[in-house]
């Protein structure tokens, strides 16, 4: 039967380019969570879409010619301040700390009827840019399901109550929700995983998702709980190790034909376990090398196989 979609998936949000300081040495590479993410869809061999802004400049062929090579189709919108930076300092134990310079917006554009429509980060919470991606949403196919990371920078979005009401209006017309323990801890403060997992279902989605780091992650529905834990691997940064997770989850309902069950509301545990796992082990790959560099399909199916998934 058909649902009235496309197959593939739409992404709309920033696009930025990281400059990682590492021990005195200066790197850029593209980055911006949407773009991460549409990044690692193309890799990952699903029909992707991008709708994001840059601007006319070295910066903005650098994003360019990065989601060429994962055959990411883009809706670009020239940004008048030149493409937004984000400057990553990584400690010794591989962790980033970002400072940006960014401006987002963008024009109305149509509702895509993709399979699936993914939004998070600034692209979903930074005005003026987040009200056209509301409306976009508003605007979906009703098959359409939809992903939503927020993937919070506190130095940028608006102040914690507005932005959790965001997070909360996002989580009521989302079918997947994914966030950080970091994103829990600046949201909830003080809040169990247990209970922020609650309040992502109560509002509307059908799957919550909680990445914890080194120990793993929590998938949700309202009837039940699965824990997938983390692969081990050396790390050598985490730039975009979030983002990789998401386009593994995004794959994961689609290669494991569980978009029916999004839809539906229902889905079961052996789904969730499912797409965790491709999801930690997508994490797992990227974290392993420099930057947001997330696995192609190739890899990620070597992975998997010699796992048992």
């Amino acid at each position: 039967m058909s649902t009235g979609v496309t197959a593939g998936v739409f992404v709309v949000g920033e696009s930025l380019v990281d400059v990682v300081e590492r021990e005195g040495v200066r790197t850029a590479h593209a980055g911006g969570s949407p773009f991460n993410v549409s990044f690692g869809l193309g890799r990952l061999g699903l029909p992707t879409t991008f709708a994001t802004s840059w601007g006319d400049d070295d910066n903005g062929r650098l994003l360019a010619a990065q989601l060429a090579t994962a055959h990411v189709e883009t809706i670009v919108e020239a940004a008048e301040g030149g493409t937004s930076v984000a400057t990553a300092q990584v400690d010794a134990n591989g962790v980033a700390r970002y400072d940006f310079d960014l401006e987002w917006t963008l024009r109305a554009i149509a509702a895509p009827t993709t399979a699936v429509f993914h939004t998070g980060s600034l692209g979903a919470l930074l005005e003026p840019g987040a009200t056209t991606v509301r409306r976009l949403v508003e605007g979906l196919h009703p098959d359409t399901v939809v992903t939503f990371d927020p993937n919070v920078r506190p130095a940028l979005v608006p102040d914690r109550p507005r932005t959790l009401e965001m997070v909360g209006w996002y989580s009521g017309h989302a079918h997947l929700v994914k966030l950080s323990d970091e994103d829990a801890a600046w949201l909830f403060p003080g809040w169990d995983h247990r209970s922020v997992l609650d309040w992502i279902v109560d509002h509307g989605a059908a799957v919550a998702v909680l990445t914890l780091g080194e120990r793993g992650s929590i998938l949700r529905t309202r009837s039940s709980e699965v824990g997938v834990d983390a692969p081990r691997t050396s790390v050598v940064d985490t730039i975009g190790a979030g983002d990789a997770y998401m386009a593994g989850l995004i794959a994961g309902a689609v290669f494991g034909h569980a978009l029916p069950e999004l839809r539906a509301g229902a889905v079961s545990d052996d789904t969730l376990l499912s797409m965790g796992g491709m999801a930690s082990h997508a994490a797992a790959l990227t974290v392993a090398r420099a930057g947001a560099m997330p696995p192609t399909l190739a890899e990620l199916e070597r992975v998997l196989s010699s796992s048992g998934q």
